[in-house]
């Protein structure tokens, strides 16, 4: 065997869809879940616990023929913040972004605090990013404080 060849590729290129990289792989399961991937037609090929220098270990999320919402990007950048999302087409990356998690985020997590109106009225819960380094929210409307380790989606 020649020590010189590289290992050939063990998932075939995508020719259209979204690449999810960089997830932390703690958090992997946590997006398929979120995505409803078992539900999906489509073809996923998913990635667990890849080297990366960045993360020291990695998840990666390949789903062919499938483009994201600005609601659905928005709900990952909640699960896993700063994850690189490639848009695929044609066999080129047409698109690579670093998902950034918006100022203000709507109805997509629940409000920890049980008396909080949101959680005793049918409304639409909202909350604002008190702090992108730590990674804490804080309620519109009772003002309670969550970190993202500790949120539940709705």
């Amino acid at each position: 065997m020649n020590d010189n060849k590289k290992p050939a590729l063990q998932v075939s290129a995508l020719c259209n869809g979204t690449v999810i990289d960089h997830i932390p792989a703690d958090k992997l399961f946590a997006v398929v879940n979120l995505l409803d991937i078992p539900s999906m037609s489509n073809n996923v090929t998913i990635g667990y616990n890849l080297e990366s220098k960045k993360l020291g270990k990695k998840g990666l999320i390949k789903i062919s023929d499938r483009f994201f919402t600005d609601d659905e990007i928005n709900k990952i950048s909640v699960i896993a913040p700063n994850v690189v999302l490639n848009t695929i087409r044609d066999y080129n990356v047409v698109e690579k972004r670093e998902v950034k998690m918006p100022d203000e985020i709507h109805n997509i997590i629940k409000c920890n605090n049980l008396n909080c109106i949101t959680n005793n009225e049918p409304m639409a819960t909202h909350f604002y990013v008190a702090n992108r380094d730590t990674h804490t929210l804080k309620c519109r409307y009772c003002e309670k404080e969550v970190s993202l380790d500790k949120i539940k989606l709705l």
